[in-house]
């Protein structure tokens, strides 16, 4: 066993080492994070969310250096010179840059502890999609560690979600929820403290987005920057017939014919059939989670409907096509945007009686 993970040496003792950690400990907050594609919320055990901030960072392309990030690395998108690049480093909802993120979770966990920013040791609890592999959970835990944890464990977004929503998660009934983040749309059933029946689709946000730009391109030959497009989605989108009225909204970009700036005004039924593509994905894996869900879940899902969470959910209509489609009752969390920090956060308040909820500790205990 590694000493300095644990503080216990082989003959059981208490190292010195170990002791050092657990005084640092001491100096620190527990942290619930949400690690997201599009956003990284922070929470601290007792203080609430004290970091929301897009998961975005800008380096040096010449020395690979971190020049900003967060909301200010989001400024720069799209207006770099050759000599910054301004990425993502989760895709999907799991790390594609080890150690950018590694960099950013660092930034975050030292923006919570001021002036103990440099001996915190946080024990900490991250989000992740239920559809991970074991590599993409052990990345996660790693960097978590490198970035300064003194404890890390993770939890599955639905279950966090539906903690923070206030689901019966721990009693024997069902309770079904549907978090669509910017990477992932995660889909669950979950009954005493397990997910029961869940989906996992690799659609959210940005696919949204990307569905925006690939219409704009198909349709009036515009080539329009991804940026624009979530603007114009949260601004003018919707996923049911006249939810926001005949407002329309204007396509800015390049012409590929000509090459030179042009604009159109398009209105809300197209833009809603431009979303379409992810939001059909999107009903599948919900009728599809259902119709695997055993019989007497079913019963309790009809009368208590589902829930919806994460950044989708504010899509205006969502709610009224997934109760049209399910023929269920639909809510919307209360701040769908922070269910999973906070679910993350209400686990290390009530360790002792939701720590069962956590992924598997065989899958976060560290190497031998």
């Amino acid at each position: 066993m590694r000493i300095g993970s644990t503080g216990i040496a082989p003959g059981g003792q208490p190292t010195r080492v170990g002791l050092l950690d657990g005084l640092l400990g001491l100096l620190s907050h527990d942290v619930g994070i949400d690690l997201g594609t599009a956003n990284t919320l922070v929470a601290v055990r007792n203080r609430g969310i004290v970091i929301s901030e897009p998961s975005v960072v800008a380096l040096d392309s010449r020395t690979k250096r971190v020049l900003a990030i967060g909301a200010e690395a989001k400024r720069m998108e799209g207006r770099t010179p050759a000599d910054i690049t301004v990425i993502r480093p989760l895709r999907d909802g799991v790390i594609s840059d080890f150690d950018v993120t590694e960099q950013m979770l660092r930034y975050f966990i030292r923006q919570v502890h001021d002036r103990y920013a440099q001996v915190s040791r946080p024990r900490v609890i991250v989000g992740i999609p239920s559809g991970v592999t074991e590599v993409e959970k052990r990345a996660v835990r790693d960097a978590t560690i490198n970035a300064g944890a003194r404890w890390a464990r993770l939890i599955e977004e639905p279950m966090a979600a539906a903690i923070g929503a206030g689901l019966p998660v721990m009693e024997p009934s069902g309770s079904l929820v549907v978090d669509i983040g910017g990477g992932t749309t995660e889909v669950a059933v979950i009954s005493l403290g397990g997910i029961v029946v869940s989906r996992s689709i690799r659609i959210g946000g940005d696919e949204m987005d990307s569905d925006v730009v690939a219409f704009a391109r198909r349709q009036y030959n515009l080539l329009m920057g991804e940026r624009t497009a979530e603007e114009i989605k949260i601004s003018t989108g919707s996923a049911y017939p006249g939810e926001r009225g005949d407002r329309t909204v204007t396509f800015r970009g390049r012409d590929l014919l000509t090459g030179l700036p042009r604009s159109v005004e398009v209105g809300g039924d197209q833009l809603r059939e431009a979303l379409e593509p992810s939001l059909a994905q999107i009903m599948d894996a919900v009728t599809e989670t259902i119709e695997e869900t055993p019989p007497e879940l079913v019963a309790d899902l009809m009368d208590q409907g589902l829930v919806l969470a994460g950044g989708g959910a504010l899509l205006p209509g969502l709610d009224r096509r997934i109760a049209e489609v399910t023929q269920m009752p639909v809510h919307v969390a209360d701040d769908p945007l922070t269910c999973v920090v906070r679910g993350a956060t209400h686990v290390l308040e009530e360790l002792d009686a939701l720590g069962r909820v956590l992924v598997s500790e065989q899958l976060t205990r560290p190497p031998r």
